[in-house]
């Protein structure tokens, strides 16, 4: 197990919360559920038929029949009443599995939720989107993995990678606003300072292109929202990571060399990244994690295993911790 995971687990289990599972048709969603339960990191609600499924110390809840299900879809109607939805439609949503989740989260029945294993990263955000809406002073949704290797990069080999799932192409705004957040993001969980590598195939200008072009605008752009952060760019990988390149390629930056926050031009990079350091190197990928929903909501890649079911329950739990210490 990671180190990050073995931090994240126990902080879990110091004020220990509550989140819920939409997926319960999902083996992976069963078997991560016994873990959470076992090691108590979390309480957990699963969604789907109690009679199909067991698992001791959890709660099984069929949204068709549950006793909240009027409220919610009451409620719902309310929420959504300017975009024309009726009583009857938000009813017939409430049969939903994942917007019946998301509305646990929104009425205060759960602190967070976690979904995707079967389902698509839209179907996960856009009750979300809807329901509990984002943050205050949230100007972007995105999403990150956290990535455990067994390299020295990063803080013990752990590295933030953004934005891997969500916004397909970023502007050069767009993605100074992915850098912040998730440099706020990692303080959340790690103990050392973020520095943000804004990754692309030029290192301070050595070639050009749009896409140099842009990453050199957001990092100009992110320097200007926050000029205390270690950040800079645009930066190719090696520059980012490894000391010695750094040095040669970019000797002035504080970041080059030592980033532990990568951010990727675009989610064709993010994506295709992710998954090559974590299929060649074997590292554990935890994500995608969302940034900027005013309650925990967190993804799961459909490639998941029961065990990243329980290491993004674990996360998803801390960052309910943080939301209500703030």
């Amino acid at each position: 197990m990671s180190k990050f995971l073995d931090r994240m687990k126990e902080t879990a289990k110091s004020d220990v919360k509550t989140i819920v599972l939409p997926e319960g048709e999902d083996q992976r969603t069963i078997d991560a559920a016994k873990k959470i339960v076992a090691e108590g990191i979390a309480k957990v609600i699963i969604l789907g038929n109690p009679e199909q499924i067991n698992v001791p110390g959890a709660t099984v809840v069929d949204p068709a029949t549950d006793e909240r299900h009027e409220a919610y879809a009451q409620k719902f109607a309310e929420l959504r009443a300017r975009k024309g939805v009726t009583i009857e439609e938000a009813r017939k949503q409430m049969n939903d599995a994942t917007y019946f989740a998301t509305m646990m989260v929104k009425m205060g029945d759960a602190d967070g939720l976690v979904s995707g294993a079967c389902h698509s990263t839209a179907n996960t955000l856009r009750p979300a989107l809807q329901i509990i809406k984002t943050a205050p002073g949230t100007k972007l949704v995105s999403a990150f993995f956290i990535m455990s290797t067994s390299t020295g990069f990063g803080e013990d080999g752990t590295l933030l990678f953004a934005d891997c799932g969500l916004n397909i192409d970023p502007s050069a705004e767009e993605l100074s606003e992915i850098a912040l957040a998730s440099a706020d993001s990692w303080r959340a969980f790690m103990s050392d300072e973020p520095r943000v590598a804004m990754l692309s195939y030029s290192t301070m200008g050595s070639a050009g292109g749009a896409t140099a072009e842009k990453v050199q605008e957001a990092t100009k752009l992110a320097h200007e929202k926050n000029a205390e952060l270690a950040l800079d760019g645009d930066l190719q990988l090696d520059a980012a990571l490894v000391p010695e390149v750094g040095k040669l390629k970019a000797p002035f930056s504080k970041v080059a060399g030592n980033a532990n926050i990568l951010v990727f031009p675009n989610l064709e990079a993010g994506n295709i990244g992710y998954k090559l350091v974590q299929r060649f190197s074997g590292a554990d990928a935890y994500g995608p994690i969302l940034q900027g929903i005013a309650r925990p909501v967190n993804d799961l890649s459909r490639g998941c295993s029961a065990d990243d079911i329980v290491g993004v329950v674990a996360i998803t739990a801390v960052q309910a911790q943080m939301a209500d210490n703030n």
